[in-house]
């Protein structure tokens, strides 16, 4: 994601500063829920507050932050040759997207391609001997 750092605000480099250490709970947490008001508790800013950083560093809502951050653990877990996972649904739920339409819409608008298709690759690269079989 881009940032779009507000270098007029005096303000900018406590915002900068609350990004980041969202940003690293986020990825820190991704295998658990997370609402944005728990974010905002364990940044010690107000949604409003976390919300204007959040716009002012990134250009985007925290939400968003933490959509993107979700769907791209999902990309690395389906991704990954060393241990692919059985399904999509397997890797979606391990990182709480239940529901899997909007889901798989969520990530084809992200990434340009089904999350079906991400794990189809992934499992072409894998040694012969080593694909799991669909069924």
């Amino acid at each position: 994601m881009q940032t779009t750092h507000c270098t007029a605000d005096r303000r900018a480099p406590r915002r900068l500063e609350a990004v980041e250490r969202a940003e690293a709970y986020v990825r820190a947490h991704s295998t658990r829920p997370l609402l944005v008001s728990q974010l905002c508790r364990e940044i010690g800013l107000s949604e409003r507050g976390l919300r204007d950083a959040f716009q002012c560093v990134k250009g985007i809502s925290p939400k968003r932050y933490i959509l993107a951050e979700r769907l791209r653990a999902v990309r690395g877990a389906l991704s990954d040759v060393s241990r692919p996972p059985a399904t999509v649904t397997a890797a979606a739920t391990s990182f709480w997207f239940y529901e899997l339409g909007r889901f798989a819409a969520s990530y084809r608008k992200a990434f340009g391609e089904a999350p079906s298709e991400t794990l189809r690759n992934t499992r072409r690269s894998l040694p012969a001997g080593r694909r799991r079989s669909t069924c």
